[in-house]
């Protein structure tokens, strides 16, 4: 079984975690096989967004595959001669948007593989855990630090310390993903999301998420002021003809809708 699918519509492509066996659980080779794509995917001038799901109704990705590394646990180390893949960097510096179709449970591993992509949209069938405490294993993708960052110390230590599933209702409530909707209709909401997106000029959406990872890294004034730089950089080059036009074609876009 190919443990990762890629399936196109126009400019959106669409990874699948396809473990469902597994609950889409990260094999060393997924891990391998996930890095590379959407790094390539990030090169490719014909995909203009990704999605990243998992195959199946019952999970998004249960994180690492706790039965290979227990059948081998150094895989938890470094490996020689540098870093291992790693997936949610590879997300993290992709520079077109990544959209994560959460259509089951995102669990440890599977919730900072979520947490890399731009913006979250959960099946309201989808939950959420934190499970590093159980199996003792210390966060090595962001978590300890991203989550209590999005939905504030309080809330990111209540999952990260009982290990308790977060409802998509109050993932959604307290700011972890964008919506929830009937799962049914996770892909073709997400599919639509990710159309629009893919109107919008591919320079200009790679400049705008740079910033705005960017500055999300930095204090709030240090983060204005690069806002105000790149903004008198940029807006001073926009000739009044270019920005006319597209003026119109934001005016037509909204009578047609």
């Amino acid at each position: 079984m190919t443990e990762l699918l890629i399936e196109r519509h126009g400019p959106v492509a669409v990874l699948i975690l396809n473990r469902p066996q597994a609950m889409n659980a990260l094999s060393q080779s997924l891990i391998r096989s996930l890095t590379a794509a959407v790094a390539a995917l990030g090169r490719d001038e014909t995909a203009r967004v990704l999605v990243l799901t998992g195959a199946g109704e019952r999970a998004f990705c249960a994180g690492l595959d706790l039965k290979e590394l227990g059948s081998a646990p150094g895989l938890l180390g470094t490996a020689e001669g540098g870093e291992r893949p790693n997936p949610v960097r590879a997300i993290e510096q992709c520079p077109k948007p990544v959209i994560a179709a959460i259509n089951g449970v995102a669990i440890t591993g599977g919730v900072e593989l979520a947490l890399a992509c731009d913006i979250l949209i959960a099946a309201e069938t989808a939950r959420f855990a934190d499970t590093h405490q159980r199996v003792g294993v210390i966060p090595g993708w962001g978590l300890s630090q991203k989550l209590s960052r999005i939905i504030g110390p309080s809330r990111a230590k209540e999952m990260a310390f009982s290990g308790r599933f977060v409802t998509a209702a109050e993932a959604s409530a307290w700011g972890l993903v964008s919506r929830t909707v009937p799962p049914g209709g996770l892909m073709t909401e997400v599919l639509a999301l990710a159309g629009e997106i893919a109107e919008v000029d591919a320079g200009f959406l790679a400049g705008y998420k740079r910033l705005m990872d960017a500055g999300y890294s930095l204090p709030f004034g240090e983060a204005m002021a690069l806002e105000a730089d790149w903004s008198r950089q940029h807006n001073s080059a926009l000739a009044p003809a270019d920005l006319a036009a597209r003026r119109e074609g934001v005016q037509s876009r909204g009578r047609s809708r």
